[in-house]
This record gives structure tokens, C-alpha cells and sequence, in this order.
């Protein structure tokens, strides 16, 4: 028994169960590991020993599905499955129809586009062909694996694909690039549902980072530091422990002993992003947690965030989330509820390892 595994959890009887339930719909040919995480992530996330979602795994007729790594699964579910759930998920696929043709059979699609609008839709990789070929991702921003993206143009133009980034959140539609890339996009969803002390207890639990931005960089093939580099990543950790501080290039450069051009390329190359793009990043979810689970007036949040002025951080963090800091506070309170003043800030620090 896996360790994550090992302690009591409430599952209610079926039938009586009030918990969000997340679909995970498996077509031929789906990639195991964007089975495993979405399925172990949701059925993972607690709260008091709880769990938060039920999840249940379907294909189109409940029948055996092919996965591409060369064996079967067996869902316990078929269609109607996507009309019972709050989420549908789908994992990758490496082959079938949508993704070399870019067309669905016809009860998985009526049953996505029925589930539209109801239901948030999540994919995961290549996912994103499965949504694309229903249809509903046309006029969107989406996200798949880099190393599709040119299929992904060619098949469907009228998406508004963005090959660069981990994930994209629409709102009611979210996507996903490769792989790790679910891993983030999963703990994404249970920190808008549940917070940021639920995904980051998730995230411990299954020994991952707890945060990425979604707007990070996939890591596309890129020339790798040469072996015996130090890199920046203690750098980057360095950051973490004074983003309350005032942090310039130079001082960074001067820290990784680099030139500051050095520095400042050798950071894109391991992150994807500037250093002063990663850095307000950390302090924008810096600023988020203590929001959440602290009563701290916004000026006193501004400044161990890092940010001169509250109208920085409400600039900032209405360009990263759209609300104004009270707002944020207001709406995680409302949906969430208060987390007991004194939480640790660990848990942030933590969070924010996850964009390195």
C-alpha cells in the first residue's frame, strides 16, 4: 500500500455522495500517465481526512480501453458518466482518430458537446484533440504538447493555440501540455475549488512541486547547460527566502557569480521566463496565500510580497488573476472559508519552489 494511501478516508455510499465528481473519459489509445495522475490527484485531494471529489473513470460503451503503452483498462462506466459530473477530464491520447483526423465518434461527441456548459471540461496533452475535434474549442486560447503543435494548427485553425505555456484556464474549458504539465493543471483545479492549503497538502502528499505558473514556459528543446553548471537554481532559491526585499539584476547576477548577461540567459534557459518575470510571479502567490490565510491588511501583504506599494500588488495581482486584492480575499473566504490567523507561510514558500 502506497504510504499516501495508508490513512482512513470517508467515502460516502454511492448514491448519497454530494462530492464534485470528475469523469475521466479514456479513448483508445490513452497515455497511462495522464490516466494515473488525473485520477490519483482527484481521489487524493482531502480536507479533514475527507475526500473532496469522486471520480470515475469511463469510455464510450464502458467497454476495455487500449492504452498506448501496450495493455488494456477496464472503466466502470460509460457516457453517462459525463452527465452526472461536475469536471470531465480527458487524458492524452498517442493515436485514433482525433488525433490523426481530428474527428470523434459520435455518441463521445454528443455526449462532450451536451456536457459543454454544464460541466467544466479539462484536457490534459493531446487531450486538447479530443475537445478540438467536438468542436469545442473554436475562438479559444488552448494549450497542447509543443511537439503537436503544428498538427494541432494544420487540424484546427479556428483554435487559438498557445504551444508555449504549461496550461491555459478558460474557465470553463482548461488544457494542459504534456504530461508534468497535467500534474500542474490538476492541482490548478483543486486550488481554485478548494484553495491554496488543500493543493498544497495534495501536492506534499504525492511529492510534487505544489505550484507552476500556468504561463511558464513548456520545456521545449533547448541547449542545456553544460555538465558541471551550477545553474541558478540556488539562486532561485536565494529569491524564495527575500522576496520581501528589494531584488535587482545585478545583485541577482552577483549572487550565481555571472555576468549579468549570463545570468540572465542561462535563468530563461532553465525556467522559460525572465528573471524579473518569475520573480513577481513569486511574489504574486506569495501575496495569494497570505491573502487567503491571513487577516494581514493589504499594505502589510504588499510589503512581505515584495511589492513598494498596495497598488502595485493589486496591479499585479489583477494582471495574474483578475481581481483586485480584497476581492481575491473575499471570494476565498466565501467559497473556502478562513484559515485560522498564524497559519504558517511555509506552505507559500513551498508553493512558490513549484515555479522553478
Amino acid at each position: 500500500m502506497h504510504p499516501e494511501e495508508s490513512d482512513e478516508s470517508h467515502d460516502e455510499p454511492y448514491g448519497h455522495d454530494e462530492r464534485h465528481r470528475v469523469a475521466v473519459l479514456l479513448l483508445d489509445h490513452v497515455v497511462p500517465f495522464d490516466l494515473g495522475i488525473s485520477t490519483h490527484l482527484f481521489h487524493q485531494a482531502k480536507r479533514g481526512g475527507r475526500r473532496l471529489y469522486k471520480v470515475e473513470v469511463c469510455s464510450a460503451d464502458g467497454a476495455a480501453v487500449q492504452v498506448s503503452t501496450g495493455y488494456q483498462v477496464l472503466p466502470e462506466h460509460g457516457l453517462e458518466a459525463l452527465s452526472r459530473a461536475g469536471t470531465v477530464l480527458i487524458p492524452g491520447i498517442h493515436g485514433g482518430p482525433p488525433l490523426h483526423e481530428g474527428v470523434l465518434p459520435e455518441p463521445v461527441r454528443g455526449a462532450l458537446r451536451e456536457a459543454a456548459g454544464r460541466a467544466r471540461l479539462v484536457s490534459i496533452c493531446t487531450g486538447a484533440f479530443v475537445l478540438a475535434a467536438a468542436g469545442l474549442l473554436d475562438g479559444r486560447r488552448a494549450a497542447t504538447h509543443w511537439q503537436e503543435a503544428g498538427r494541432f494548427r494544420e487540424m484546427f485553425p479556428a483554435v487559438r493555440l498557445d504551444s508555449d505555456v504549461l496550461f491555459v484556464d478558460e474557465g470553463d474549458i482548461l488544457t494542459s501540455a504534456g504530461v508534468g504539465a497535467g500534474i500542474d493543471l490538476c492541482l490548478h483545479v483543486v486550488r481554485k475549488d478548494h484553495g491554496s492549503e488543500a493543493a498544497n497538502a495534495l501536492a506534499r502528499r504525492c511529492v510534487v512541486a505544489p505550484w507552476r505558473e500556468g504561463g511558464q514556459a513548456q520545456f521545449i528543446e533547448r541547449h542545456l547547460p553544460a555538465f558541471g553548471d551550477t545553474g541558478t537554481g540556488p539562486t532561485r532559491a536565494w529569491m524564495l527566502e527575500r522576496l520581501h526585499e528589494p531584488l535587482d539584476l545585478a545583485a541577482l547576477a552577483a549572487h550565481a557569480r555571472m555576468s549579468v548577461r549570463t545570468f540572465t540567459r542561462r535563468f530563461r534557459e532553465e525556467t522559460g521566463v525572465s528573471p524579473a518575470r518569475w520573480l513577481a510571479a513569486q511574489r504574486v502567490e506569495r501575496a495569494r496565500h497570505l491573502l487567503e490565510t491571513t487577516d494581514l491588511p493589504v499594505d502589510e501583504v504588499s510589503r512581505l510580497s515584495g511589492f513598494a506599494t498596495a497598488v502595485s500588488l493589486r496591479q499585479h495581482l489583477h494582471a495574474a488573476v483578475g481581481v483586485a486584492p480584497l476581492a481575491y480575499r473575499h471570494t476565498f473566504r466565501a467559497s473556502v472559508g478562513a484559515v485560522p490567523d498564524g497559519a504558517s507561510v511555509s506552505d507559500s514558500e513551498s508553493a512558490a519552489v513549484g515555479g522553478q
